[in-house]
This record gives structure tokens, C-alpha cells and sequence, in this order.
């Protein structure tokens, strides 16, 4: 059994008990989630979408990392100018307790 969820304006397939990294949410490592906005549901072969996939996905946050650090270098030629600017996006991992 899986599912199609949109985290964040992201879709993600999530399964039961699957660890995954999505952009920052609120809240602190332990807290329980529940992700509403479900676009597809496969149970056994049997494919609901949109509105027909009424399931509810409920998730624990494990813990708030950074990703891999993103340089920006500037530079116009010729006239001494230079710039590098660097930054690491937050992300939280998740793991998927159940989907009902």
C-alpha cells in the first residue's frame, strides 16, 4: 500500500514506515504529524485519486538537518569584482507510522 502526498507543495509516494526528507516543518523531533492533502491511494491493486482518495497519513518528525551546502559565485570580468554568497536548505526527515 502506498500514497501520493503533497508536503509543502511537494508530492512525495510515501509507504508505511519509510523515512524521508521534505522541506522544513514546524515542531520539534517526536511530535506526531498528519498529512492531509492525499492525491492517489493504491490499496491492494485498487487505485483511488482526488477527492476519491480519502486516507489520512500519520508521520513522526525524527529530526531537523541541513542539506548540502549551495555556493553562488558572481564575477565581472575585468573589473576586480567578485562575489560568493553560500547557503544549506533546512529539511526534516519523517517517518510514516501508518496510512489509513
Amino acid at each position: 500500500m502506498f500514497a501520493v502526498v503533497k508536503i509543502a507543495g511537494q508530492q512525495f509516494k510515501v509507504e508505511k514506515d519509510q523515512t524521508l526528507h521534505v522541506p522544513h516543518l514546524g515542531g520539534k523531533p517526536g511530535d506526531k504529524i498528519e498529512l492531509d492533502e492525499v492525491s492517489l491511494v493504491d490499496k491492494d491493486g485498487k487505485i483511488s485519486l482526488g477527492k476519491n482518495a480519502k486516507a489520512k497519513i500519520k508521520a513522526e518528525i525524527v529530526d531537523h538537518v541541513k542539506g548540502d551546502r549551495l555556493i553562488a559565485y558572481k564575477q565581472k570580468r575585468r573589473k576586480g569584482f567578485h562575489k560568493k554568497k553560500g547557503h544549506r536548505t533546512q529539511y526534516t526527515r519523517i517517518k510514516v507510522t501508518s496510512i489509513a
